[in-house]
């Protein structure tokens, strides 16, 4: 039903009713008439189309009767936007009603005219709205205030040109409340849809003003009061205590939102108060409780109060400290109110109340909910891990809950048992002997890769590990990836730690994950074990049986830049989304960064931001390259002083009766002479290698392109070439892999490149020594330089190259990285890229968006250092990231970059600066491909 109204027209009123109506609207009594346009409102609100009657209705409005008038005024606002011309003809009235003795009827006239959006009607509002807004009367001023901010919506030029905002500011100083508090509403609200225009010049003066009005406003105009407070920074810790000290008593109001707006003002301020001052650890106890206060309204609100109560424990955990109690689950709360409670009993458990807490959990792990007695049985394992003194005591109480064999209850243990093992390592393993009487009856996923984790992490201690691994290899395939991994992995600790026992078990589960296995991350986690066990068996129990980093205390936190701005919108849906409103609001309005003050400021300079200190002397500024397409033939390109060897191509077989070669020998003591890497010169290495081989290059190798075929065998009689780039130890690597697809066998290899923008060329012969026959293939490695003759191509990363073999030669175009014309010695002095930055004009300067990329900026400057991108400079803006980079390219030019990040939005946005700006272009794509890879 609800449906259908959008499927089928609405309903009409038919021709009688319509000429009933009409009379009746033109009829000479006043009470026939007010009845007439009540049947209209009403056919209206059900949806009936009643615009045929807007001529009849219009002429209604000429009335004394304040009841009948806001009828018809109910009545335009609802047609005018479909009935444009005809809505003029009521402009009159609107504003003869503007200048009405009633109060009342010239602030309804106001309200009306702004809540009609037609542009035809917004140019005869504006000299009603001025008069409105210096009414005498304060209602008629709160009413204009507001219509200004909806004006302004419709027409935001018209409002700045008529000098509305500055009537609007001018009202904050207003002597009545209401109209204080509606002009902040007004101010605010347009504000938020020009986050720069600064409209809320908040001063001391101004604040002073609005507090004043705080305590006599309605509830509603306390809290925009409140919410502008929230944006004001004090000047320091003494007008923060006394902006704190007048907002306190709102923490009293029966509003929960008046409660929670006060909250806001006062976490904020709280940051600029010195910890040791009395005032701080009083507010700290008046703080607790309203917050326990909101716990006793309705579940809907409980839920709300408990998502900003889980912001403000994170942040200043001191505050509930002693309220453990009021966060106890109650038997009738909602499922959602009840997860929440327990989320938060965990942030505040300490020592002192732990006991306490985990009588609690066991109670509520033998609840009937079934996803609240796993929660339980998670908080207790995040307790142990939180509260060290009480890991023995939630171990104990993690093995009575085993005992009860309840099959859900024992899986969620043995998942929280593992994470107490990571945090205590060798403190509690006597209880692996119980968990292992309950393998059977594991059947999620979580629950038997958690078991399998321990078998393989304690294999030494169990004396039947093998035959409890080999039980879930019977049915390998039918597990989940998770599962499958860790069996993978719990397989090879147990091999590194008994080798002679079980080699063929080992066997067994790298054939599985490699050769009958679908899923690309087992089979490459299969073929790096592999490796691993038959090259270097040393290095592969380094590798896979290295000292684990001791799990965290709390996993789940907010990120504490996220944590910062999600405080300042207490009260608000960020806070209780957890996520800041850019993450759910579309477009750019409304979205505004915010962040807690902080005691000492930064200087934006960015030599200093990174910790430098400026030097006296003006740092050198590097010099100009030219233009680089304007004419790369002039540009100075000196050939690198040494060039290394081109690196031997190698092979490994794989096949044959032993997977892993030497390795079991290795392990045992018996020591091998022969290279595992060595290959006899036109041996063939085994196809499934070269692939694998290739993959891995293609994933370490920041910026390398997936493996592309520059060249089918349809267009090169037979000979198929297929390649990428890599740059490795400070040479660029062109690998390539040749396949013969003809009857005939290929010989005389040689490669040439055409100039091209940036120097490209061999730097040796193409090392093909023996023939190809046909159906082989080989992997070569090509050196290359950055010496040969330049030439401007397009795209700037074009490569055209010729390939010569015994039957003919071939050309081909590829493109490739410009990363790999990143050298390792471009990470700039701070000062020398401040100075630089200054002199590039700022014609130079290109800008894009880096969009769907997840990396915090410590994990973006990490991955990009990996390809010479190095950051010079750090700082932190309003909770945003701003990193500053350097980039030398292989012929002398620098690229200097601005990255930045904002902690819960996937889209970057970078900023390059470069001499030969052409570059950018290439560097930006670069700069996606790393981050994203």
């Amino acid at each position: 039903k609800v449906l259908l109204k959008y499927f089928t027209p609405l309903p009409t009123c038919t021709v009688g009713e319509i000429f009933e109506l009409k009379a009746e609207l033109n009829s000479d009594k006043k009470e026939k008439k007010k009845e007439a346009v009540k049947k209209v409102i009403a056919s209206m609100t059900v949806g009936k189309d009643v615009s045929a009657l807007f001529p009849d209705v219009v002429n209604c409005m000429q009335t004394d009767n304040l009841e009948l008038k806001k009828l018809v005024y109910l009545y335009l606002m609802n047609y005018a936007k479909s009935q444009p011309d005809m809505a003029i003809m009521a402009v009159n009235t609107f504003v003869k009603d503007c200048e009405d003795a009633n109060p009342l009827i010239r602030a309804l006239a106001v309200r009306t005219m702004g809540c009609i959006r037609v542009d035809k009607i917004t140019e005869y509002l504006c000299e009603p709205l001025r008069k409105c807004l210096k009414d005498e009367d304060p209602y008629v001023r709160k009413t204009a205030a507001v219509c200004v901010a909806k004006l302004h919506d419709i027409n935001a030029q018209l409002v700045e040109d008529q000098g509305f905002l500055d009537t609007l500011k001018d009202l904050i100083s207003d002597s009545n409340p209401m109209v204080v508090a509606n002009a902040v509403a007004a101010l605010s609200e347009i504000a938020e849809s020009h986050p720069n225009s600064n409209l809320l010049d908040l001063n001391p003066q101004s604040i002073n003003k609005l507090l004043t009005a705080l305590n006599e406003c309605t509830e509603w105009g306390q809290i925009f009061i409140l919410d502008c407070l929230a944006n004001y920074t004090p000047r320091d810790d003494r007008e923060s205590q006394s902006i704190c000290e007048r907002v306190t008593p709102r923490l009293s109001h029966a509003n929960s939102a008046v409660v929670l707006s006060a909250v806001k003002v006062l976490m904020k301020f709280m940051e600029m108060l010195p910890k040791d001052l009395d005032y701080y650890s009083t507010l700290l106890k008046k703080l607790a409780p309203p917050l326990v206060t909101l716990l006793s309204a309705e579940p809907e609100l409980q839920y709300v109060a408990l998502r900003n109560i889980n912001l403000i424990v994170q942040k200043r955990p001191e505050i509930l400290k002693h309220e453990m109690k009021v966060f106890f689950v109650k038997y009738n709360d909602p499922i959602y109110v009840k997860l929440e409670k327990l989320d938060i009993m965990i942030r505040l458990a300490s020592q002192a109340n732990i006991a306490q807490v985990l009588a609690e959990l066991k109670e509520y792990a033998t609840e009937v909910d079934v996803d609240f007695v796993r929660k339980a049985v998670r908080a207790i394992g995040r307790c142990a891990i939180k509260v060290e003194q009480s890991a023995e005591r939630c171990v104990s109480t993690l093995l009575d809950l085993i005992q009860t064999k309840v099959n859900y209850v024992v899986q969620e243990a043995i998942v929280v048992i593992k994470d107490i093992f990571r945090k205590y390592p060798n403190k509690y393993e006597s209880v692996i002997a119980t968990l292992c009487e309950n393998l059977d009856s594991l059947d999620e996923p979580e629950a038997r890769a958690a078991m399998i984790w321990i078998v393989g992490e304690y294999a030494e201690r169990i004396d039947n590990a093998d035959e409890l691994l080999e039980s879930f290899l019977e049915g390998f395939h039918d597990e989940s990836t998770q599962v499958q991994l860790q069996l993978l992995t719990a397989i090879v600790k147990l091999f590194l730690k008994k080798p002679t026992e079980t080699q063929e078990l080992v066997q067994q589960v790298l054939s599985l994950a490699t050769q009958d296995s679908d899923n690309p991350d087992l089979r490459d986690r299969g073929y790096i074990y592999w490796r691993l066990l038959s090259t270097d068996p040393v290095a592969a129990k380094e590798v896979v049986l290295a000292e684990k980093p001791l799990i965290s205390e709390e996993t789940d936190l907010i990120e504490p830049t996220l944590l910062e701005e999600l405080i300042c919108h207490i009260g608000t849906l960020a806070s209780v989304y957890h996520k800041p409103p850019s993450a759910f609001v579309e477009g750019s309005r409304g979205v505004m960064h915010k962040r807690l003050p902080a005691q000492s400021t930064e200087s934006p300079d960015v030599g200093t931001a990174a910790g430098g200190s400026a030097p006296e002397a003006a740092p050198s500024i590097i010099p100009s390259q030219g233009d680089l397409l304007g004419d790369l033939l002039n540009l100075d390109m000196a050939p690198p002083t040494t060039s290394g060897p081109p690196p031997p191509t190698t092979g490994m077989q794989m096949g044959g009766m032993d997977l892993l070669g030497g390795g079991l020998d290795s392990l045992v003591g018996i020591s091998h002479s022969v290279d595992p890497y060595a290959a006899t010169p036109g041996q063939l290495v085994n196809p499934f290698w070269v692939k694998w081989s290739l993959q891995t290059v293609i994933r370490r190798s920041d910026g390398v392109l997936c493996l592309q075929v520059w060249l089918p065998a349809m267009k090169a009689k037979g000979l198929e070439i297929s390649g990428t780039f890599a740059r490795r130890a400070g040479v660029i690597q062109m690998e390539l892999i040749l396949t013969n697809k003809a009857m005939s066998v290929m010989t005389d290899f040689a490669i040439q490149f055409n100039r091209n923008s940036f120097g490209l060329a061999p730097a040796g012969p193409l090392q093909v020594l023996t023939p190809l026959g046909p159906n082989q293939t080989i992997e070569v490695s090509l050196p290359l330089s950055t010496v040969g003759p330049v030439m401007k191509m397009d795209p700037l990363n074009n490569l055209q190259v010729a390939v010569k073999n015994n039957i003919d030669v071939f050309y081909f175009s590829c493109q490739y990285p410009i990363s790999m014309l990143f050298v390792e010695d471009g990470k700039m002095e701070r000062q020398v890229f401040l100075a630089t930055w200054k002199d590039i004009p700022n014609d130079n300067e290109s800008q894009f968006q880096i969009k769907d990329c997840h990396l915090n900026s410590d994990a973006a400057s990490s991955k990009l250092q990996g390809s010479n991108i190095f950051t010079i400079a750090k700082r932190t803006v309003e909770g945003q990231d701003m990193l500053y980079m350097s980039i030398k390219l292989s012929n002398g030019i620098w690229v200097l970059a601005e990255l930045r990040v904002q902690a819960g939005n996937s889209n970057y946005t970078i900023s390059l600066k470069c001499r030969a700006p052409e570059v950018s272009q290439c560097v930006f794509q670069c700069y996606e491909a790393v981050l994203k890879n």
